[in-house]
């Protein structure tokens, strides 16, 4: 019975969460769809200035992994990572996931296809790309976009919340798993 109720909340949050915002600003006396209108035209503004920081952080990822960078500090860090507990499988993901989201897709599904998608390696990678951020791109592409030069806290706040993810990630799964 639990199971039939959690899923039908699952299902009906989205939809009960746009109605709210809806109600919400109809009682208010807003005009819902004008004001929406209005911000996709600023979001679609937003878009194309941030295309050139966008491309260049897509390039310099691109970069990173066919010059063999990636390779190369997995294969140094690794026996390290294994004697605190960090297989170094997953090591792609978490040098990859802080820099691009479809890059650290990519690795994720490298990892699956060559240990399978139930296996250790393959629960902490997942769990790795839902519990960290893509911090470089967020910092390159969205304070490039509203030039703001010093990020101040950003990335070092960002970096230990990843590191935070990629650890906790190791230590949940291979206690669940």
């Amino acid at each position: 019975m639990i199971k039939i109720i959690i899923n039908w909340l699952s299902i009906l949050a989205i939809p009960a969460i746009f109605g709210g915002f809806i109600g919400y600003g109809y009682y208010k006396k807003v005009r819902v769809y004008e004001e929406f209108v209005e911000g996709a035209k600023e979001g679609f503004a937003v878009a194309v200035k941030i295309i050139p920081f966008l491309v260049a952080m897509l390039v310099a990822i691109a970069m990173f992994r066919a010059c063999g960078a990636l390779d190369f500090l997995t294969n140094i860090l690794g026996s390290v990572t294994e004697k605190i507990g960090i297989p170094s499988a997953v090591l792609p993901m978490a040098f990859m996931r802080p820099l691009s989201g479809s890059g650290s897709i990519g690795v994720m599904t490298e990892i699956m296809k060559h240990y399978g998608v139930d296996s250790l390696y393959g629960f902490i990678a997942s769990t790795m790309f839902g519990s960290t951020e893509t911090t470089f791109y967020v910092v390159a592409v969205y304070f490039g976009a509203v030039n703001i030069r010093k990020t101040r806290y950003a990335l070092p706040a960002g970096l230990i919340a990843d590191t935070a993810g990629l650890l906790t990630a190791v230590y949940i799964c291979k206690l669940m798993f």
